[in-house]
Formats: C-alpha cells, sequence, structure tokens
C-alpha cells in the first residue's frame, strides 16, 4: 500500500506515526493554535507612488511552467513544484497531468495535523499509474505545505501518489523515515487545503482515516 511512512497494522500508519497520532488524534488534532499580533502604528504618514520616486513598479509574481493548479470544490490550491529538490518526481507530477491522470480521483487519507493523501486513481491507496520511479534524495526538511510523494516502504515504489503536510510538527515523524521526495510545496490555498483535511473520516476495509465523503480532485491543471 501507497502510505506515508512504513506500515503499522493497527493504524494503518507507521509506528512513529501511530504513536504521534494516537498522542493528538483523540480530539481529532485541532490544528496546532498560531498566535498572531502586529506590531502597534507608531506613525502615519502619506503614501508615496512608486513612480514618484523613480522607481519601475516591480512585476507581480507570474506563474512559470513549475507552477500547477489543483482545483476541487473547496477552492484551487496552487503548487510551486521544486525540480531542484526532486527532477524525476516533478516531472512525473507534470507527465500525469498533462495525461489528466488526475482529474476526478480522490483524496483517499485525510489525517488531521498531520498530512493529506491523494493521487491513486482506484481510491483505495494502493494504485499507481502502472510503473514505478526511483528514489530521489529529500533534501529540505518536511514542513507545512510541503507536496511530497507516497510510497511503500519498498525502494522506489513511487507512482502517482503525493501527501500535503498540514502541520510543522508532522515534520521530525516524516524526517525519521525521509524516503518521501519533496516535489514542490503549497504557496496559495493552505485555506483549502485545512478545510479538507477537517472532512470526518472512518476506518474502511483495512485502512483508517478514509474520509466519509469523497473529497475530488476535480482537475489538476499548468497554464
Amino acid at each position: 500500500m501507497h502510505h506515508v511512512a512504513h506500515m503499522s497494522t493497527s493504524t494503518g500508519w507507521p509506528d512513529a506515526c501511530a504513536e504521534y497520532l494516537t498522542a493528538r488524534h483523540p480530539d481529532q488534532l485541532a490544528a496546532l493554535p498560531v498566535v498572531q499580533g502586529e506590531a502597534p502604528a507608531r506613525f502615519t504618514l502619506a503614501p508615496l507612488s512608486v513612480a514618484a520616486l523613480g522607481f519601475a513598479a516591480p512585476a507581480s509574481a507570474a506563474p512559470d511552467q513549475n507552477t500547477v493548479y489543483l482545483d476541487t470544490k473547496d477552492g484551487r490550491i496552487t503548487i510551486q513544484l521544486r525540480p531542484d529538490l526532486a527532477p524525476k518526481h516533478v516531472q512525473q507530477l507534470k507527465t500525469l497531468t498533462k495525461r489528466g491522470f488526475y482529474n476526478g480521483v480522490i483524496f483517499n487519507r485525510l489525517v488531521p495535523g498531520f498530512v493529506i493523501q491523494g493521487g491513486d486513481r482506484t481510491g483505495t491507496g494502493t494504485g499507481d499509474p502502472g510503473y514505478k520511479i526511483q528514489d530521489e534524495p529529500v533534501t529540505t526538511p518536511y514542513k507545512r505545505g510541503t507536496v511530497a510523494m507516497a510510497r511503500t516502504s519498498a525502494p522506489n515504489s513511487q507512482g502517482s501518489q503525493f501527501f500535503i503536510v498540514l502541520d510543522d510538527a508532522a515534520g521530525p515523524v516524516l524526517e525519521q523515515a525521509r524516503t518521501y521526495a519533496i516535489l514542490g510545496e503549497v504557496v496559495e490555498g493552505m485555506d483549502v487545503v485545512d478545510a479538507i483535511a477537517k472532512v470526518k473520516t472512518a476506518r474502511k476495509g483495512f485502512h483508517d482515516d478514509v474520509p466519509k465523503e469523497s473529497v475530488v480532485i476535480e482537475k489538476i491543471i499548468r497554464i
């Protein structure tokens, strides 16, 4: 089965992940509180135009060949791919996107505070595109918004499934395996990811954390 890390027979997740989830899952692993604040304003200045200062206005960041858009009923998730980190996996996602492979595919596993996982056309967590690709080294930490490939405990077992990390606190658990190639990060739409993670789940067959209602990837596109 294609899951994040080595499987635990009782949870469908690795032993380390099982301990992590056991500690936090009783309350549905509510997202960690974020303390936000802003410094009080001390001065009020009349706005100056950039043109008045003799500078050209900076161009807004434009989508490039490594930007993909994942559309759901809850909204759009914008992902910036990182071929500098995992060129084979980035090319794999681009190839499958061009084929329309992900259109209509569900997120088959949702674990609040940890990850949401999808990309399996069978919807069971065991599917792939009919072939596997080779491992690539993980050279950067897993954090909130990281997009990485799911795989089994076997080497070179990545296919089409991927996951999005929900919380920085999940990083140390994923680091224990450090085998899930990081192919990008969410740059817009984490509110959509969080909404998906709140869908109620249940055990289905041998799998935990299966959404009770289908969460569909309407399409993944490149513009």
